[in-house]
């Protein structure tokens, strides 16, 4: 028998994506009320499928619900911040060291070619932001630890709301580069220990990066 067609994406699910990017492009800031009805003027759909996308962006984190008076784009507290770094450094440490002791030669070469497209966008901020999610998302892949890929991912969602990102401060890529390099030199010798190490450290300096001035 032929196989049925697959069910169009929902159209909750559509709105919810696009009330995410412009999140994330900053369209909506943190901290921002996010208008109902002018939303769903704009796109043209009825209150119900902006409401379930709400729940989505709701579950994910990157809105919050007040009662009687909407929904907001959640803000990043510096604890928030802290918090979520401490996180990414033990789950990302733990899968560095993993992928060390047992990742293929190719797996290997396909980190290096993610490695490099880094190498090439140190100097333009967007394009490395973009290279550098790749680039830790797919060295969760590789690793395949499947719950933990999904924890990272959400919390990398978060952290796209981060008014201090660690990434936009002074010489913070180019020091986040050189973390990348001896990353890769410790998988390179399939050292474990030394590929927690850095991986540690990486987040530690995001930490300390990250904290807005006083």
């Amino acid at each position: 028998m032929p196989a049925a067609p697959l069910a169009p994406r929902a159209l909750y699910l559509e709105v919810a994506e696009h009330v995410r990017q412009r999140i994330f492009g900053r369209q909506l800031e943190p901290g921002a009320w996010i208008d109902e009805q002018a939303l769903c003027a704009e796109l043209g759909i009825s209150r119900t499928p902006l409401r379930e996308a709400l729940k989505v962006l709701a579950a994910e984190g990157l809105v919050t619900m007040k009662v009687r008076r909407g929904a907001y784009v959640t803000e990043m507290s510096e604890r928030d911040v802290r918090e979520a770094y401490q996180l990414l450094a033990l789950l990302e440490s733990d899968a560095a060291a993993e992928l060390a002791a047992r990742a293929t030669e190719a797996e290997l070469a396909e980190l290096q070619g993610l490695h490099e497209q880094l190498e090439r966008s140190v100097h333009q901020r967007d394009a490395f932001f973009a290279a550098n999610e790749r680039f830790h998302l797919r060295l969760l892949e590789l690793e395949g630890n499947r719950w933990r890929l999904h924890m990272v991912t959400d919390l990398r969602r978060l952290m796209k709301l981060n008014r201090h990102h660690s990434l936009f401060q002074q010489g913070r890529l180019a020091e986040s580069l050189e973390e990348h390099r001896q990353l890769m030199a410790a998988l390179a010798q399939r050292d474990p220990a030394r590929a927690a190490q850095v991986a540690r450290q990486h987040f530690d300096n995001g930490i300390q990066a990250a904290r807005p001035a006083s």
